[in-house]
């Protein structure tokens, strides 16, 4: 995995294992790889995974059964969603509206590149 300066590793791996249960490689209550396999998957410490975890955990998108391993909690797809929904709302847009306004593209440009990306995506708008 390659990771970016910009963002704490256990974050970034964090967000890999959001988006392998987004795209159901993990399904709700389907049991995630022990910390050593993640860590041997993506070339990282193993305590660097058990951070990961432990956010996750947190959010509460995984648990642990002792013993037996971590599973995708149940509800954590919806969980995930509303989580990056917010952070783009709270943190990303208001950037973007401020490079928009900057440079002059027209909300209409924006909204019609928007319905491109649907159209060649088989996206339904």
């Amino acid at each position: 995995m390659k990771f970016k300066e910009s963002k704490s590793i256990y974050l970034q791996i964090a967000d890999r294992i959001m988006d392998e249960i987004l795209r159901m490689v993990y399904p709700e209550e389907g049991r995630v790889p022990s910390v050593r396999e993640y860590a041997a998957m993506v070339e990282v410490n193993a305590n660097t995974v058990v951070r990961s975890y432990d956010y996750l955990q947190g959010q509460e998108i995984i648990y642990n059964k002792r013993g037996i391993g971590y599973f995708v909690s149940s509800g954590a797809r919806e969980r995930i969603i509303q989580l990056r929904r917010q952070s783009f709302l709270q943190d990303e847009l208001p950037d973007m509206f401020r490079q928009i306004h900057l440079l002059g593209i027209p909300l209409e440009e924006i909204a019609a590149m928007y319905e491109t990306y649907l159209s060649e995506n088989g996206e339904n708008s």
